[in-house]
């Protein structure tokens, strides 16, 4: 089974990949404003269950943000957030509005979709989870005309952090 999501896996980061390399290409010399997510063509990308506020409107702009670039999303209000963290080992210090499982993997705040891909393609050892601390202006779902420099951080159930992504407004 793992090694049927792997090559499934695989198989949505090339498809996403190649799209934003095309349309990077066409887009070279008419923009500087980054393309908007591109969704696998018939292909199911990674299944992953969200934990939201259902007031949270900038988490529901990160679950759109995970449907246009494959993702099968399932979202689960609740009004204790704070409670499924705190199951699923989130570090305090990397909390933010919403928390999402894809299998055993932890996905904490405002992750963009090509990092958690990048991710599944080429998992770090011992690894529990991936976070964008707090709600950063310019991620995914946070989109205020604003952009700051942000870190994707990889964490560990021992303590362990180390930056996964890094992502400048140059």
């Amino acid at each position: 089974m793992k090694t049927q999501k792997r090559a499934l896996y695989t198989g949505v980061a090339a498809i996403v990949l190649a799209a934003g390399a095309t349309t990077l290409a066409i887009q070279a010399n008419e923009s500087a404003e980054p393309s908007p997510p591109v969704a696998s063509a018939g292909k199911a990308g990674p299944a992953i269950t969200i934990y939201k506020s259902p007031s949270c409107g900038c988490c529901q702009g990160w679950v759109e943000h995970l449907e246009a670039s494959g993702f099968e999303t399932r979202v689960i209000d609740t009004a204790n957030v704070a409670a499924i963290k705190q199951t699923h080992g989130v570090p305090g210090e990397l909390a933010s509005c919403h928390t999402a499982l894809i299998d055993d993997l932890v996905i904490e705040g405002h992750v963009p979709a090509g990092d958690i891909l990048a991710y599944l393609e080429n998992p770090r050892f011992n690894t529990l989870g991936l976070s964008v601390p707090g709600m950063v202006q310019g991620s995914p779902g946070m989109e205020t005309g604003r952009k700051d420099d942000y870190q994707v951080v990889a964490f560990r159930a021992n303590g362990q952090q180390s930056v996964f992504r890094e992502h400048k407004d140059y």
